[in-house]
């Protein structure tokens, strides 16, 4: 039970080490969250929303974050986590023998409550109360969340199917990456950068314990965590990052005029932008 305790706290320790890694790499690229802009903007009357997290702009909205995955903001926490990732694969088989533990409550009640279909109806109902509040950063943070979760699902599945790794308990060929662990990323990511790190710590700290409950329950390699946190982060900061981007102008004709003046010429341009 000792040795047992002392890989599950390294394991915790080295995911909650990679988390603010991961975060930190980008820092000063963080944007203001939805709520602080739409109150600066109006303090004395603040805006229901702000305009970009919008039910009209969900589905556009939702591909452009699919899309923005792809992004050169992601190039440093996806080398980080994928360092780890690699660092965590040579010890794949130690830790998966010294900590697994399947009947264990702890990995047992974290499987469950943490499962794609618990987290998925919390995130959903979240996301139902978010579009009837006026809170704007509330409205904003419930909005990325439904965006997180889906988008988290998406790339977490694609990559399942395509790299088809057998488990560790050999249940499947879905080992990789941890559907848990991305999903716990991905969420706590939308929070930290909504809030910041006194949400961040310990929502990293719980969605890192919802990792290693899949080491113990030896659903999965200490590799595979690893590469869900990496996905669930990037997905996380993606989100906010692309829903938090300002509006784009109105379109509208636009007339310029200017002066062409040279030595046999006088002419006048005109040009009409739409």
């Amino acid at each position: 039970m000792l040795k047992r305790a002392i890989l599950a706290a390294a394991a915790v320790g080295l995911l909650g080490a990679a988390s603010p890694a991961l975060a930190g790499a980008a820092q000063d690229q963080a944007p203001a969250s939805a709520g602080q802009a739409a109150t600066s903007a109006s303090p004395s009357t603040p805006a229901r929303d702000d305009g970009r997290r919008t039910m009209g702009r969900f589905l556009p909205n939702l591909l452009r974050g699919t899309i923005g995955i792809v992004s050169t903001d992601n190039i440093k926490p996806l080398l980080i986590g994928g360092g780890a990732t690699g660092i965590a694969s040579i010890f794949d088989d130690r830790i998966a023998n010294g900590i697994a533990d399947p009947e264990h409550d702890f990995g047992r009640s974290l499987e469950s409550g943490a499962s794609p279909a618990v987290i998925g109806g919390v995130v959903a109902v979240l996301f139902a109360t978010g579009r009837t509040v006026d809170g704007p950063r509330y409205r904003a943070v419930t909005y990325d969340l439904m965006h997180a979760f889906l988008i988290n699902a998406g790339y977490t599945t694609l990559l399942k199917e395509v790299v088809q790794r057998e488990r560790p308990n050999g249940e499947d060929n879905l080992s990789f990456p941890s559907g848990h662990a991305s999903n716990a990323f991905a969420l706590a990511a939308v929070a930290e950068r909504h809030y910041g790190w006194k949400a961040g710590v310990p929502v990293y700290t719980l969605a890192s314990l919802v990792a290693v409950s899949r080491l113990q329950r030896n659903k999965h390699y200490l590799s595979d965590v690893m590469a869900g946190a990496t996905l669930g982060y990037i997905v996380g900061r993606t989100v906010v990052r692309v829903n938090g981007q300002p509006l784009d102008p109105p379109r509208g004709a636009h007339l310029s005029v200017s002066p062409v003046i040279s030595r046999r010429t006088r002419a006048v341009v005109a040009r009409v932008e739409f």
